[in-house]
C-alpha cells in the first residue's frame, strides 16, 4: 500500500496511528506530499487536492481519513477499532465524528492565521473556529471519563487533534479547565502509536515549498 504523506497533516497522522495500533505500519510505503506546492500531482488521484490519499496493493484509491481508518481496521484488524454494529460503533463514530469537527475547526483557523496576509484574515471565522473548538473541548471533557481503556477510531481522532492544537495553538491552555481530558491525553500520548507519529520540530520543506 501507498500513502501520499506529509509529516505535519493531522489528518495524515490519525492513518499512521492506525496503522501502528494494528500491526500494519510496515506494509504502508509513505510518499512525500505536499499540497501547498503548485506542481503537487495529488490531484490526479484525488480530485479534492488533499491528503491522506491511500492507493491499496490492488490498485483502489482511497480517501480521506476516516474512510481510510476504517478499511484498514476492517482489512486487518478484524474490527478492532470500530465495532461492525450496535450501539458502540455508533458511539465510536459519533467520537470521530467529534475529533473530526474539532480539528477541522483548529485547522480552519490556523490557516487563516499562518496563510493569509494580516490585512486580508477574517477575524469573525477565526473567532468563530476558536469557539467551536472551545465547545468540542468542553464535551470531550465530560466525554474522557468513559473512553474504553483499549483505543478506537474515535479517540484516535480526538488525540490527533489535541496534538496539532498542542502543536499550533499552544497559548490556548486547553488542559488548563479539563482535568480529565487532559488526564487521558497523557495516557494516550504515551501509547508507542502515537509517540512515533509525533511531527517534527524543525521547519519542513517538501518540493522547495515549506509546510511548517
Amino acid at each position: 500500500m501507498q500513502l501520499y504523506h506529509s509529516p505535519t497533516s493531522p489528518y495524515v497522522r490519525k492513518v499512521v496511528v492506525t496503522a501502528i495500533e494494528l500491526g500494519i505500519r510496515d506494509r504502508i510505503e509513505v510518499r512525500p506530499t505536499n499540497v501547498w506546492d503548485p506542481s503537487c500531482k495529488v490531484g490526479e488521484v484525488n480530485p479534492l487536492g488533499r491528503i491522506p490519499v491511500l492507493v491499496g496493493s490492488d490498485g483502489e484509491v482511497l480517501y480521506d481519513s476516516p474512510v481510510i481508518c476504517e478499511y484498514l481496521d476492517a482489512v486487518y484488524g478484524g474490527g478492532r477499532l470500530l465495532a461492525g454494529g450496535g450501539a458502540e460503533r455508533w458511539r465510536t463514530l459519533r467520537l470521530q465524528a467529534l475529533g473530526d469537527g474539532l480539528l477541522d475547526a483548529a485547522v480552519l483557523r490556523a490557516l487563516e492565521l499562518r496563510r493569509r496576509p494580516d490585512n486580508l484574515r477574517w477575524s469573525d471565522l477565526i473567532e468563530r473556529q476558536r469557539t467551536v473548538m472551545g465547545r468540542a473541548l468542553d464535551d470531550l471533557e465530560q466525554k474522557a471519563r468513559s473512553f474504553r481503556a483499549e483505543p478506537d477510531l474515535g479517540q484516535i481522532a480526538v488525540g490527533c487533534a489535541l496534538g496539532y492544537i498542542d502543536l499550533r495553538f499552544a497559548e490556548d491552555e486547553w488542559r488548563a479547565r479539563r482535568p480529565g481530558l487532559r488526564s487521558w491525553f497523557e495516557r494516550f500520548s504515551a501509547r508507542p502509536s502515537f509517540a512515533n507519529s509525533m511531527p517534527p520540530a524543525e521547519p519542513v520543506v517538501q518540493g522547495g515549498v515549506r509546510v511548517r
